[in-house]
């Protein structure tokens, strides 16, 4: 379904994450047996490293563009893809994470706050990312007719909406795109970036009272969720004409 999505964006991610409502363990013994687990089914993972009081990383050497990363914060425990040749493997490496946590790091469905699927894309754009969006996505909706206002224009253009994807409102989907054009002081030049326009979607489930929280089950329902939401939604209707309009200001600023 995303065969030839590296030719359409700059780099895009497939991410994973559990979040939790009390903290995970920050033992020696059991973060790190946790994580030599991980790599003794990736071997390339020999990166680990500690950010900060109680977060901890493992992940692949980042220069070769595709790697893989997982990270242990105080209430989130996150397993990442960056550019993946295979949308499966990358699959795989959650439903792992999701299958250790129980047993090794003594993850409860109890304590499960909400579980998320993210996937996302960056386009590189070195022209103003507030008036690419602006074209792209708003054109002639009433926030974008706020740009016929004598004089005005748009400087902080970061839009996101959520949805519910159920009618108990426990299955969202937040949808986001992301400015890097610095706002900044008004007062002096802004900043035209070199860095990417980012444009997420993020499937996010919320544990029912009335039933065990499914780990696998939910990953998979989810998984499948954000895949059709990407092909059905998410390129044709934010994706392409971001390209579109990223590609003509190019072309007509070599």
């Amino acid at each position: 379904m995303f065969d030839g999505l590296s030719s359409l964006c700059d780099d895009f991610y497939l991410d994973m994450c559990v979040n939790t409502e009390l903290d995970l363990p920050a033992a020696r013994d059991t973060v790190l047996t946790f994580f030599e687990r991980i790599q003794k089914q990736y071997p390339s993972m020999g990166n680990f490293f500690r950010r900060g009081e109680n977060e901890y990383c493992l992940e692949e050497n980042q220069s070769t563009g595709g790697y893989r990363w997982i990270s242990m914060e105080t209430n989130r425990l996150i397993s990442g893809c960056v550019n993946p040749q295979d949308f499966a493997d990358a699959c795989r490496q959650h439903k792992l994470v999701l299958e250790l946590a129980p047993y090794m790091l003594s993850l409860s469905h109890l304590e499960v706050e909400s579980l998320d699927v993210t996937f996302a894309m960056d386009f590189r754009c070195c022209d103003n990312h507030d008036e690419v969006i602006t074209d792209a996505l708003l054109g002639s909706s009433p926030f974008g007719r706020l740009g016929d206002i004598a004089g005005a224009r748009c400087i902080d253009v970061s839009p996101a909406i959520v949805i519910a994807l159920t009618e108990d409102n426990y299955t969202q989907a937040r949808i986001s795109i992301e400015s890097k054009t610095a706002v900044g002081d008004p007062r002096r030049t802004r900043e035209i970036t070199d860095e990417a326009i980012s444009l997420s979607l993020t499937v996010r489930q919320y544990p029912h009272s009335d039933r065990r929280f499914d780990f696998i089950g939910s990953f998979d329902y989810q998984w499948a969720l954000a895949e059709e939401l990407m092909a059905e939604k998410i390129m044709p209707h934010f994706a392409r004409p971001l390209i579109s309009v990223i590609t003509e200001r190019r072309l007509s600023h070599p």
